[in-house]
């Protein structure tokens, strides 16, 4: 049987720490190991930053276990690689690019357009811990991130709150998809509407959100513990709400790729 994990992205970096404290909170919640990988032009130089993460890791969720990795190579390849069997992949928002050679800001984009799991991406801050999920499904996959953020509002108690953009026909067929046929989530749910009909299209191809709808999608981020995503990705990266979340979001945010995107 394959060990539970979840992996998270070091650097050394103040925003690759709230990265690590995130991704140690989200194993112990899923009673996961944590997996450290630190992407490096040189495993000597790795030590220190590898043995003070693993020891805040410890200490942080006692009697999580962490395993801490150095790897030779870029980052983006790095995690995709070792967190290619993790439920969960973490990383900064910025940062892990001095290294590897990428610009700051980049790994988290580039990341997204070739993992296979879960991506949780930390911003600035950690969220609010006793705020809800938020869910913003995107295009026609919308299952696979709604399990998801149906998964991690009953992990933390959390009110799970489904947000949509207008009122279009698609829009309320989103909307009934979202419930699991056997409601095996127990958690309290909330539909909160976003103002516009500037809703994306099924195939993921149509028309694009609207900017009002955004800048209230990024509004109600605001404590918010995290916001998940799904994932509908065009040429090298995610679409344009997920995009304007990793840059702007309040809280942490989760890109749920399918296998249908």
């Amino acid at each position: 049987m394959m060990n539970r994990q979840v992996t998270v992205g070091v650097d050394g970096s103040l925003i690759a720490v709230r990265a690590l404290d995130r991704a140690a909170e989200e194993a112990a919640l899923r009673g996961a190991a944590l997996n450290i990988v630190y992407a490096v032009p040189d495993v000597d130089i790795a030590g220190p930053v590898l043995a003070t993460a693993a020891l805040r890791a410890r200490r942080r969720c006692p009697g999580l276990t962490v395993t801490a990795l150095a790897v030779v190579g870029s980052p983006v390849r790095a995690l995709a690689h070792h967190g290619r069997n993790s439920e969960l992949t973490v990383v900064g928002a910025r940062g892990l690019g001095v290294l590897g050679g990428l610009l700051a800001g980049s790994v988290s984009r580039r990341l997204a357009a070739r993992t296979r799991g879960p991506l949780l991406v930390v911003r600035g801050t950690q969220g609010a811990q006793d705020g809800a999920v938020l869910c913003w499904p995107e295009g026609e996959t919308d299952a696979d991130a709604a399990a998801f953020a149906f998964a991690e509002a009953e992990r933390r108690g959390a009110r799970l709150c489904v947000l949509r953009a207008g009122t279009s026909r698609y829009a309320r067929a989103r909307r009934r998809a979202l419930v699991p046929d056997d409601g095996a989530c127990r958690s309290p749910r909330c539909e909160r509407p976003v103002s516009g009909d500037g809703d994306a299209s099924p195939t993921g191809r149509g028309s694009l959100p609207r900017a009002r709808p955004v800048r209230e999608l990024l509004e109600a981020t605001r404590g918010a513990v995290v916001v998940v995503v799904g994932a509908q990705y065009r040429g090298p990266g995610p679409g344009p709400v997920a995009r304007a979340l990793l840059r702007h979001a309040h809280c942490p945010v989760v890109l749920v790729p399918s296998d249908a995107a």
